[in-house]
């Protein structure tokens, strides 16, 4: 439920509106749902505009306030553009999701550059660009978070050096954030997730020549707390990163991973 004027504001924060990149599916939905459901009006953007048309519309439907942008957030002036539209349709974001990401797996002598071009463009040009357009609304207000996808392949994985390379570049990206923006009330921190049942990791599966239920088993097997993670537990964690209570936590990478990683 959305307060009026008039009311009692659901924070002290002085703006509840968030955007989320990669909002079309799997994580990025549902940390949309998530932030709708604890009052934020949330811009989805994603390439996949029927996933966010979608997805604003179900927060809509539960009585929020949403709305799904088509972009490329490589595209600087589509992001801008983007941002623009939720600043005007929503208000001022003060939340940031970068969550928007690709995977374009391969060992290193067959990587192309392309795969290569394609998988930083997204998570890493992405994301400064998303963040460059987004600061401006959290330094005028002086508040704001930012919360950033990483991963536990920022560690090393076979496979994807790309991936990886964005990934950790991403944690980089966080702590520099955490110290310029610090002093205009902007905390900025990291989630790494590890094995996370989404499409992306369906799509593995499949290149590899496992069912997705053999391959979330075997991934289970290793995992101190024997399951493999859902899109709704990075949700809670980003939950928290974004909220008051989280203030004074910032530049830290958050691994999600059902156990310690290094």
């Amino acid at each position: 439920m959305f307060l009026d004027d008039e009311e009692t504001p659901v924070s002290d924060s002085p703006s509840r509106v968030a955007i989320v990149t990669g909002a079309g599916r799997g994580i990025g939905a549902a940390v949309a749902r998530r932030l709708a459901a604890d009052g934020f009006a949330v811009g989805l953007l994603d390439l996949d505009e029927a996933g966010v048309r979608e997805g604003a519309e179900a927060i809509v439907a539960d009585g929020g306030r949403a709305v799904g942008v088509p972009l490329d957030v490589s595209d600087a002036d589509q992001v801008d553009a983007a941002v623009t539209r939720v600043a005007e349709e929503l208000g001022a974001p003060t939340v940031l999701i970068n969550n928007a990401g690709i995977t374009r797996d391969n060992l290193l002598f067959k990587m192309t550059e392309q795969d290569w071009d394609s998988v930083l463009n997204v998570h890493l040009r992405g994301s400064f660009l998303m963040t460059r357009a987004v600061q401006k609304y959290q330094t005028e207000q002086k508040w704001g978070r930012i919360v950033n996808l990483s991963s536990t392949s920022a560690l090393g994985n076979r496979g994807q050096v790309n991936y990886s390379a964005a990934k950790a570049g991403m944690q980089g990206f966080t702590k520099t954030l955490a110290i310029e923006l610090g002093k205009f009330g902007v905390t900025a921190n990291a989630i790494a997730p590890g094995f996370i049942a989404t499409d992306m990791t369906a799509a593995t599966a499949e290149r590899v020549g496992m069912s997705f239920d053999e391959f979330k088993a075997a991934a289970a097997a290793q995992i101190p707390v024997q399951r493999v993670g859902t899109p709704e537990d990075i949700a809670n964690v980003a939950a928290f990163l974004v909220s008051e209570g989280a203030g004074f936590v910032s530049g830290q990478v958050i691994y999600v991973a059902g156990g310690p990683k290094d």
